[in-house]
């Protein structure tokens, strides 16, 4: 990944939507009004639902508020691309627990589209900002963290010193070898898939949670379980988890606003012995939260 400064990374954010005008004007418009710096956002975020081998991507999105927005254009009228976009919504939903927001740029009287006026626009998009500030509010005051250090966020020392790591804190590092400075590796580049902890039986794995050449790895939020099998379905006995073996740190491949490979923390699981064979095979989480201070 790219080691950009914070001001390249969001004049980059503007420049991916420099060709959608209507999108490039609300979501200007938002991160001006809003001019807070402790709020991070991303542009056309990438989302790969679990049970979709199709990716989306959402036109702003607020990680640390869980919260995006889409910019509903002309192309979103009609039956068919609303029943399109709740599908789209509701698996965007499955796979980040995300609230959405939509505004929409035009207006229908009978069977006129026109573009909305600038003056209801403008309200609409003053009116979101204002539940932004509310939403970062509520968050606070329900102790997630929201302010966002785009220098400090991809040091694993950042967290080290945090003494702790959280899904709820999206954590996200660039490599393999930064993440396992956060569990006492001191050696240099890694590139398996596992890394053994053995003084914890634990291990940090790193799995790609969507369709790839040799495994199909799923997280279902809901249930809070890791589904595993093999790309052909053939029996894998060797994969089969045993009693005893060790609890798995996942940190799971995703991708940046730049498409590039970054690893997020999505908690401590387990094997669930009972509903795994040698095709199938599933980790329950059971916990969301890691003290990092034992690993040190």
């Amino acid at each position: 990944m790219s080691t950009s400064s914070k001001e390249t990374y969001i004049t980059r954010n503007f420049q991916k939507i420099s060709g959608k005008r209507w999108e490039l004007y609300v979501i200007t418009r938002i991160i001006h009004l809003l001019d807070d710096n402790d709020i991070e956002f991303v542009c056309q975020q990438y989302i790969n639902p679990p049970k979709n081998e199709n990716h989306y991507f959402a036109d702003l999105a607020f990680p640390s508020l869980k919260l995006y927005l889409e910019v509903d254009e002309i192309g979103h009228e009609g039956k068919d691309n609303k029943i399109k976009d709740k599908k789209r919504d509701q698996e965007i939903f499955e796979a980040t627990d995300w609230e959405c927001k939509r505004i929409k740029t035009y207006t229908k009287e009978d069977e006129n589209i026109k573009d909305k006026e600038l003056i209801l626009l403008n309200k609409e998009i003053d009116q979101f900002v204002d539940f932004i500030r509310r939403k970062k509010n509520e968050r606070i005051k329900h102790g997630f963290k929201v302010a966002w250090n785009y220098e400090e966020k991809f040091k694993p020392e950042t967290y080290i010193k945090n003494k702790k790591i959280s899904v709820n804190d999206n954590v996200t590092l660039l490599n393999h070898r930064d993440v396992l400075r956060l569990f006492g590796y001191k050696k240099g580049h890694f590139q398996r898939a596992v890394w053994h902890i053995h003084k914890f039986n634990q291990m940090v794995w790193f799995p790609k949670l969507y369709p790839n050449k040799d495994w199909i790895n799923d997280f279902n939020n809901e249930t809070e379980l890791i589904h595993q099998r093999k790309t052909d379905g053939k029996e894998s006995p060797k994969q089969v988890p045993k009693e005893g073996e060790a609890d798995r740190i996942v940190f799971a491949h995703q991708k940046n606003i730049l498409g590039e490979t970054v690893y997020k923390f999505i908690g401590l699981f387990r094997a669930e012995l009972s509903m795994s064979n040698s095709v199938d095979q599933y980790y329950k989480r059971i916990s969301r939260e890691i003290d990092l201070t034992k690993y040190q």
